[in-house]
């Protein structure tokens, strides 16, 4: 049995036919509990009602997109999960979207046309190799570092940190 068949996902597109691709990939996996809804106000009152364990969300939707879902999901006084790893979805790979996804607080990032390997990639990383998660004044989520520098010696990263 493969360990992602216990997984609890949220699917989360405005578009029913994204939705049935998207849904078809993860059963090919074993993946039974998927719950679908097509925007992010509908997903978060499914959130308060259903816990999961990964949400897979679009980036463009009505009237509440992936981003704004994604940092309602984190900032949110009463999200059910501000820790939830959410998977942004999207045919917009502009730079400027990749950043504004990250900087909301998403976990991972997949292109549209999605393909299962890139689709079971981020979920791995999401499970398998899951990322600390930071709180600053103006940011809460997954850190956005991909790696750690063996140089790094010091408590600041940035030479305009002050202790």
């Amino acid at each position: 049995m493969s360990a992602l068949q216990s997984l609890n996902i949220l699917l989360v597109d405005d578009n029913q036919h994204m939705r049935a691709i998207t849904s078809a990939i993860l059963q090919s996996a074993g993946i039974r509990n998927i719950r679908e809804v097509s925007d992010g106000a509908m997903a978060l009152d499914s959130l308060r009602d259903h816990p999961v364990d990964l949400a897979i969300v679009d980036f463009n939707m009505f009237p509440l997109d992936g981003v704004e879902f994604t940092r309602l999901v984190r900032n949110s006084p009463d999200s059910a999960n501000p820790y939830l790893p959410i998977i942004m979805m999207t045919g917009h790979s502009e730079k400027h979207r990749v950043y504004e996804a990250r900087d909301a607080g998403v976990t991972e990032f997949v292109v549209k046309p999605i393909t299962a390997k890139a689709v079971f990639d981020r979920i791995q990383a999401c499970i398998l190799r899951p990322r600390a998660y930071v709180k600053t004044d103006e940011y809460f989520g997954p850190d956005r570092r991909r790696k750690d520098s063996p140089a790094y010696k010091g408590p600041f990263r940035r030479s305009t940190d002050q202790s």
